[in-house]
Parts: C-alpha cells; structure tokens; sequence
C-alpha cells in the first residue's frame, strides 16, 4: 500500500442517494464501467453470490453510496429486511504516480477536454499505463468488506459493485476519486500546471517582443480547465453537501459523538466597565445585558435541542426587531434600557408595559392579539357565540356582548375578549383607559370572559 497519498483530514467523500430500481437494462453502458465489473467477476469465486448480488442491484436494494479514497460503502438490504454495511476497497494511486498522471493529462488538452466532459477514452487509460499508472481496477483489485461476515465477494458486496458501475457510467471522476484525487483537486491541480506551463511560454515570448515589466504576466487558463478562481477550495464560494444527499448517507456515516450536556445555568457576561474608558456612544450596561441575554438564549437553545420532543417541533419563528426589542424588555432591564427598547419597538413606556405583559402572557401570539385588528370566519364566531350562551342558562345574567372583528367587548363593563390566529381567546380588562391583557388565553371564550365581568364606563 502506498503511504504518500492524498487524505485531506479524512479525506473528500462523495455521497449518491440510493438509485432507482434497474429493470432491463445493462450495469454499465461505458467502457470503464465494464472494466469495473470484470475485475469483479475475474474476482469473486462464487458466481452465486454474484447473480443474487445484481438481483439486489436491480431490486434497490442499495442504498446510498458514498465514495471517498480507497473506499466504497452503502447499506445493503436482503429480501428478509436484514440490513447490512458493505464496503469495497481500492488500493489508492501514491503521489508520484498522480504526479506522472497529471503530467500527461497537461501534456494532451484533448485529455483535459474528455474528463470535463465525463469521458474516459481508452487513450488516456493507455497513456496512463505506458506511465506506470494502472486506473482501472483488474482481478484482485476490489476488496470487499461486509458486516454479514463473509470473507470473499458476498452478495452485498457484488449489488454495492454493480451499483457503483452505473455510477462510473454518469461520472469517471467517481474512479478517480477512489483512487485518491476529487474532482476538485484535480481540476485544481490541472489549471496550476496549465498557467504555469503557458506563463513560461508567454514569458519567452515577452523577453523579445513585448514591454519590459509584462514578462511574468499568466495568461487566463479558465478554458484550459473550465474552471475560474472561485474552485471551492478555499479560495471561493464553495459549493456545500445537498441535504438530500447528506441525509442519504445517515446509514453509512459513522455514529455522532455524545450530545453535550446541558448547562445548568447560563455563564455571566463579563464586567466590561473599569480600565480603558468606553468609545462615545457604547453603552456599557446595554453591551452587558445582551451578553446575558445571548448567553441564556444559547443555554435554552441547548437544552430544547436536546430533549426528546425536539426532532418533531417546528423551528420558533423568527423575530421581527420589534418583537425582539419587547422579548428583552421582558427580562426586565433597567429604566433607562427599557426607554431605548421602547423606541425600538414604536411605543411609549406605557405601551411597552402593556406589550411585555401580552409576551409575558403568550410570546409572539400573545404579543399579535395585542396588536392586530382583524375578523375571523363566521363560522367561527356563531361557535363562538353559541359557547357563550350555552355558559350562562339564565339570560339575565349573561354578559352582553358587542362584536367587532376579533374583539367582543362587554357592554357597560371593562371585560374584553380577543380571538387570535392561533385558534384561542384572550382575555383582557380596561386599565387607565387602555385594553391590557389580563390572563392567559384559552379555547373557551366562556371560560376566558368568567371572573371579568364587574361593572364599569365601557369601552
């Protein structure tokens, strides 16, 4: 085995959703993809194992593929649902040899062009063996490992092989990546060579021609390569993993670490005053309190991501300024801060008063039925109204009731009820002349309005 090969920590790796069902059609279309298999086939010693191995091929039974240097893996199912981790190993090309392999793909642009095409011609996998690099498996090269405990090619190792030939079909760079280059680096590496060997030429050429100081001057190799500067190896915007194939890889991926534990309270904000005194315009005291602030809604965050409810809970919306600037104002900061929060959030501080009691009450929804003036469906209302007639069976007592929207005030008291979004009632009383929220909401307008009758001016 060499020992100078490319890893990259862990080396790239390549993660292919599980493929669609194969009926009547051939594993591998491309020449290469039948040398892949008849390195198998020359192989594997029990034609059996291999027949039921392209019977889990065809069936899909693979799931998804993930390829990175020297090695193939995918979970493989049997008709008994029995699940099995398969891996086909592949000795990786040293250093060198890729050295001698990129030389000679430099050398010839037509090599160049075949590969950015997903080519393979046969030239090329000449030109390489003439050089002492074999690219394409042969007998012995395709190592199978698997959890079902055989020692030779098994059928979960044969449906992984067969699987990954229809990969090669659609993309070469799938072999070379097993061998030990990706995509990137070695299209990367390619557009090095190809400046270095034009800006070499072009500086011949400048020493007699043209003006002193543009000798050295690289020429654009993007055509040489197809690539520009921003290739996704730091230099760019890389491209990220697609979700869908990283969920793809959840049966081949190594287990998780440990979750962390959750802390029991979140840590202190550091004292920030003393020393070098504070630019003009930073408040001190506010930098502080949101330092507390991030670091408890961090603790929080921790602890919802590790309970057992959390996988089936939609994400919490996410806050508008407004709504933040009420949220911190009901973590009770000093006056001063709280003045600044209610300019933030478009009220006085009476309105933030009544606002942070709303977000104290019920978050987001609660703070939305302070605010918002809308009516629901009829239908919603005549249930409604007949909850409430149904709560009081002496209509002499009932509480009468004037509708507007989604608020039904009690005539000749300070009792309000509010229908929010969500679905619940929200009761609320006259407070120095302003309609303040007064409990939690409920379904039950019935139960909302009990306790909230006592007389008064009205609205």
């Amino acid at each position: 085995m060499h020992d100078d090969v490319e890893t990259d920590g862990h080396g790239p790796e390549r993660t292919f959703a599980a493929l669609p069902v194969a009926r009547g059609r051939a594993f591998a279309r491309s020449w290469w993809g039948q040398a892949w298999l008849k390195a198998l086939e020359d192989t594997a010693l029990d034609g059996q194992q291999l027949k039921l191995g392209r019977r889990h091929a065809r069936a899909g039974a693979v799931g998804a593929v993930s390829v990175r240097p020297g090695r193939v893996t995918a979970v493989v199912q049997d008709r008994d649902h029995t699940r099995h981790r398969s891996d086909v190993l592949l000795q990786q090309l040293g250093a060198a040899d890729w050295d001698r392999f990129l030389d000679l793909v430099t050398d010839r642009a037509g090599h160049i062009a075949a590969l950015l095409d997903r080519d393979m011609p046969p030239v090329l996998v000449e030109d390489a063996a003439v050089a002492g690099i074999e690219l394409l498996p042969v007998i012995g090269d395709l190592e199978p490992e698997c959890s079902c405990g055989a020692w030779d090619h098994c059928a979960h190792s044969a449906a992984l092989c067969y699987q990954v030939a229809r990969l090669l079909d659609e993309d070469p760079f799938v072999l070379l990546l097993l061998r030990g280059r990706s995509e990137q680096a070695l299209l990367d590496e390619l557009q090095e060579r190809s400046a270095a060997r034009a800006g070499v030429t072009t500086g011949e050429v400048a020493t007699a021609d043209a003006p002193a100081g543009r000798s050295g001057d690289a020429p654009d190799t993007t055509a040489a390569t197809g690539r520009g500067s921003g290739n996704g190896n730091g230099n760019g915007n890389a491209p990220g993993v697609p979700a869908a194939e990283a969920y793809a890889a959840r049966d081949i991926l190594p287990p998780l670490p440990a979750p962390p534990p959750v802390v029991t309270q979140p840590g202190g904000a550091p004292v920030l005053g003393g020393g070098t005194p504070p630019a003009p315009g930073v408040d001190v005291a506010a930098l502080e309190f949101l330092i507390n602030d991030a670091a408890a809604r961090a603790r929080q965050l921790l602890s919802d991501a590790l309970s057992p409810w959390h996988p089936d809970a939609p994400p919490p919306p996410e806050l508008t300024p407004e709504q933040d600037a009420v949220r911190l104002a009901a973590d009770g900061p000093g006056t001063a801060m709280a003045a600044r929060l209610a300019a933030g959030s478009g009220r006085d501080m009476r309105g933030l008063a009544r606002a942070v009691r709303a977000w104290e009450l019920g978050g987001p929804a609660g703070l939305a039925v302070l605010e918002e003036d809308w009516t629901p469906e009829p239908e919603v209302l005549a249930r409604a109204a007949e909850r409430l007639a149904a709560a009081w069976e002496d209509r002499g007592t009932r509480p009468r009731l004037r509708a507007a929207g989604n608020r039904w005030t009690v005539l000749g008291g300070d009792a309000q009820l509010r229908y929010g979004r969500d679905g619940r009632w929200w009761p609320y009383r006259k407070e120095a002349g302003q309609w303040t929220p007064a409990g939690p909401a409920t379904d039950d307008p019935a139960a909302a309005l009990a306790g909230m009758t006592t007389p008064s001016d009205g609205d």
